[in-house]
């Protein structure tokens, strides 16, 4: 479970429109986006009156020793409240409540595993840098920060104690699952393969709230509360916050940002409402199995990023004038060398055949190839050989030795080797939460 990072950011200024898929673009910096301009400080937001709910001071649950009072839900609940400006309502009050009650249970579990590590200690020190963080993000102080969460009813003591949690479980898990989540070179460049392949196909830069069934009481209470999640950040709560507070996906601790999304690679109905939304737009609840998506979308391209690829060749000369047989020569021979050819010795074999030249093409991009070469430069898979190819020159083997997305937008191997360790230690932190859960003795009162 990564630290939250609150924001009081302006909304997702949209209307609905009638597809059953979307809503209408927004005028300004969308809520969902990246753009640190979309998010305001605190003091900017307005009021921060505590809205009108009451809740009992009992017991309201207990989580093997430790007991959730009706005190502890309000203050998470007004937390909740304040960090994803989801309006309170008769509707949704209580999916706010389930979410609030569900991270106490949470916070009760984690407490108590962390308390079984005396070596691992959250510092004041600690606390105050996070907090510092959140302020810098909103654009105010530390101390402005504190003063408008209190202002709406919550007490320092709380943010405090959450977030000493927070980072104590993030240190655990970091801690603990380090060895695991450690990513090899294969992975990594099976990775690039993949992002390669689908550089040519249509993608879509996405954000995303998944709410799971089972989590929230049932598939119907699921797609209540995404319907109204949807109404909420049309009226002004922010994407990236409502998904760090709301949403299942592993996706949930960056605000929703699932980054580029290749087509086909999701399931039909996501799809679906991929093809339809348009930059900006704001799905409705789509509903799959085992819970309900939220899609925001937030760019789309066609596929035609960089790629850029490594090549070897060897050919016999035969100009456009070469007779037939010259041609069918050439060819015979080439094919009779291609079995044992790869990247690493095809140079060499070039200089021992007589009247078989051989040159490094170096790195490329396949569009600025020659067209003949551009079909085997796209499709052939990287460490095999062609078979002849014809061009104006004579006839050709290509070596293709290494592919690659290139262009400013392209992932680096640091940036792809990061990306699949934080996936990897959030699943092994899921899972370890799920474990602690299943073996608690959970009570409502």
């Amino acid at each position: 479970m990564g630290l939250k990072r609150f924001t009081t950011g302006v909304a997702l200024a949209a209307l609905l429109a009638g597809s059953a898929y979307g809503q209408s673009a927004p005028t300004g910096p969308a809520a969902g986006s990246l753009n640190p301009a979309a998010e305001q400080a605190p003091a900017a937001a307005g009021a921060a009156a505590a809205p009108e709910f009451d809740l009992a001071d009992g017991i309201i649950a207990t989580v093997n020793d430790k007991i959730i009072t009706g005190f502890d839900l309000r203050q998470r609940m007004l937390l909740l409240i304040a960090t994803t400006q989801v309006r309170p309502t008769e509707e949704n009050l209580p999916a706010i409540q389930q979410q609030a009650l569900n991270a106490l249970i949470e916070q009760r579990l984690q407490d108590e595993e962390l308390a079984k590590f005396e070596s691992l200690k959250v510092t004041d020190a600690e606390i105050d840098q996070e907090i510092a963080d959140m302020a810098t993000q909103a654009e105010t102080t530390p101390a402005n920060y504190v003063a408008f969460m209190e202002r709406g009813g919550i007490r320092a003591d709380t943010l405090r104690e959450q977030l000493r949690t927070e980072i104590g479980w993030r240190q655990l898990v970091g801690g603990r699952f380090n060895s695991r989540a450690r990513v090899s070179r294969a992975q990594v460049e099976q990775s690039m393969r993949q992002l390669t392949a689908a550089a040519t196909k249509p993608q879509y830069l996405v954000g995303e709230i998944y709410l799971e069934a089972t989590r929230v009481g049932g598939q119907q209470a699921a797609l209540s509360g995404a319907q109204q999640l949807v109404r909420q950040m049309v009226e002004g709560a922010p994407f990236q916050a409502v998904a760090r507070q709301f949403s299942a996906a592993p996706t949930a601790a960056r605000g929703g940002d699932a980054g580029w999304v290749v087509q086909g690679t999701v399931q039909p109905a996501l799809q679906t409402a991929f093809d339809q939304l348009q930059p900006g737009q704001l799905s409705n609840p789509i509903p799959v199995e085992g819970g309900v998506y939220i899609i925001y979308m937030r760019d789309k391209r066609d596929g035609t990023a960089t790629s850029l690829v490594s090549m070897k060749q060897i050919m016999v000369q035969a100009p456009e004038s070469a007779s037939p047989a010259d041609v069918a020569a050439a060819t015979q021979k080439l094919e009779a060398m291609r079995a044992g050819l790869t990247c690493d010795n095809i140079l060499q074999r070039a200089t021992s055949e007589r009247g078989v030249l051989g040159s490094d093409l170096g790195e490329a991009d396949v569009a600025n190839l020659a067209p003949q070469f551009q079909q085997v430069a796209r499709s052939a898979e990287v460490g095999t050989v062609s078979t002849p190819v014809r061009t104006p020159l004579g006839v050709h083997l290509l070596a293709v030795c290494g592919r690659r997305l290139g262009g400013p937008e392209a992932p680096t191997y640091q940036d792809i080797e990061g990306r699949l360790r934080s996936q990897t230690l959030a699943m092994l932190g899921r899972r370890y939460m799920r474990d602690l859960r299943a073996d608690a003795l959970i009570e409502y009162k």
